[in-house]
């Protein structure tokens, strides 16, 4: 029996998140997992819920006054979160509940 060539995980890795279409899911899972990172503590404090569907971030928050202020910035906020992704266009719409 013949061994085959040996790779590492991490030269496979991206081949099997495209061959498997789980690399939009993963995306939007570390959209999400960004929020916290970008937005830091204070933000975080007030955010209870943070989820990626198609293109759209929805952000649930418990302070209606921190709700109107990201509001009036949603437009850095889109362009800080893509970004960081590293692909322009990712999210392309952010909902504060």
């Amino acid at each position: 029996m013949q061994r085959k060539e040996v790779k590492r995980l991490g030269e496979i890795l991206p081949q099997i998140l495209i061959d498997q279409h789980l690399r939009p899911r993963l995306d939007e899972v570390q959209a999400a997992a960004l929020w916290k990172e970008i937005f830091g503590d204070t933000v975080t404090r007030y955010t209870t819920r943070v989820y990626v569907r198609t293109g759209v971030m929805y952000v649930s928050l418990s302070s209606a006054v921190l709700r109107n202020e990201l509001l009036s910035c949603k437009t850095l906020l889109l362009q800080r979160l893509n970004e960081r992704m590293g692909q322009p266009g990712m999210i392309k719409e952010i909902v504060f509940r």
